[in-house]
Formats: structure tokens, sequence, C-alpha cells
């Protein structure tokens, strides 16, 4: 009887509020239990806020409800009102969605100058530092050799390996890690 009633209560749909460009849960024992078991969220002012891929990965699973004050934000809606402030969010969260599909914990990295950080599997944040840093990019997307060298550069005084992820027209990502090494 008592795994019944764990399970009902993993699959309970989380409420989140859209507060300034930003997700913020409910303080609930819900929240924290996903965040401690899967590091969905940074714990902001005793609160746990949600990027906009966090969040939406969220919502794809049925996990989460993002409220816009009292209106339910569905999938297209939400991503229609990130693209305003993020033309890039779709590739984004593509490669998001890829990556924590196949395990890895990923965060913002926006203090790296990255998109994300990953950390490899079974690595919590806190517990080691991420393993890498990621770009994503569309297929048909360009950067030039200075932007691929500082992102390079970015990712080696870091320590942390580089990850150009290209996002093809089906919507699935390609990895290229790219290192430095002395000749």
């Amino acid at each position: 009887m008592k795994k019944k009633e764990e399970a009902k209560e993993e699959s309970k749909v989380l409420n989140a509020k859209f507060v300034s460009e930003r997700i913020i849960a409910e303080n609930s024992d819900e929240v924290r239990t996903l965040y401690d078991s899967s590091r969905f969220g940074e714990l902001k002012d005793n609160r746990i806020q949600y990027s906009n891929v966090e969040a939406l990965y969220l919502m794809e699973k049925d996990k989460l409800k993002v409220l816009d004050g009292k209106k339910e934000l569905e999938f297209e809606s939400f991503v229609k009102k990130v693209k305003k402030n993020e033309p890039n969010f779709l590739i984004r969260y593509y490669v998001y969605r890829d990556l924590r599909s196949r395990g890895y914990i990923v965060k913002t990295a926006l203090k790296f100058g990255a998109d994300f950080r990953v950390y490899d599997r079974g690595i919590k944040p806190g517990d080691d530092h991420a393993k890498w840093i990621v770009y994503p990019v569309s297929e048909g997307g360009m950067f030039s050799w200075f932007d691929f060298s500082a992102k390079n550069r970015v990712a080696h005084s870091t320590r942390k390996n580089l990850l150009i992820a290209v996002v093809d027209d089906e919507n699935d990502c390609t990895y290229y890690e790219i290192s430095w090494t002395r000749p």
C-alpha cells in the first residue's frame, strides 16, 4: 500500500507561477522532493526557481503546471511567450530535453558564458563540478572561427569539456566534443 501512495505523490502535478520572466514553484514537499532527487530548479530565497527549459521539460512530462496570473500556460503558449525574449529558445530546449532524457543533469551556465553545464551521470550539482559546457546551434546556423575559439577558451579556462550540440530539422541532436591538446 505504501508504494502506491509514493507513486501517487510522485505523479502529482506541481504548480508554478510565471513571474517577471521567471518560473517560481509553490513551496511544497513535492517540489523539494523533485529538487532533491533530480535537481530540477535552483533554490533561491527559500523557493525553487526553474529555468525556462526546465519548466517546459517538466510541463511536457506532465509534472508541472505553469500559471501566468490565473491562466494556465499550455506548451505552445509557453514557448511563444518565452521566444519573445529568447529567439533561440526551441533549439536550446531540444538540446536540454535530449540530454535530460539520456540521464544527465543539465543546468544553465550563463556565468560561464555558455548555455548549459552538464554533469556526468550520477553526479549532482554540489557533489562535483560539471563535466561539459554546451552550446546549442541549429544545423543551418553558423558561427565564426573567432566565436568557436572563444567558446573553446571558456571551456578550457573553466576546466570543462566543450560540447557543440547541433540540432537538425527533425529536432535530433548531434554532439561534437572539442578539447585542447598540446602537440
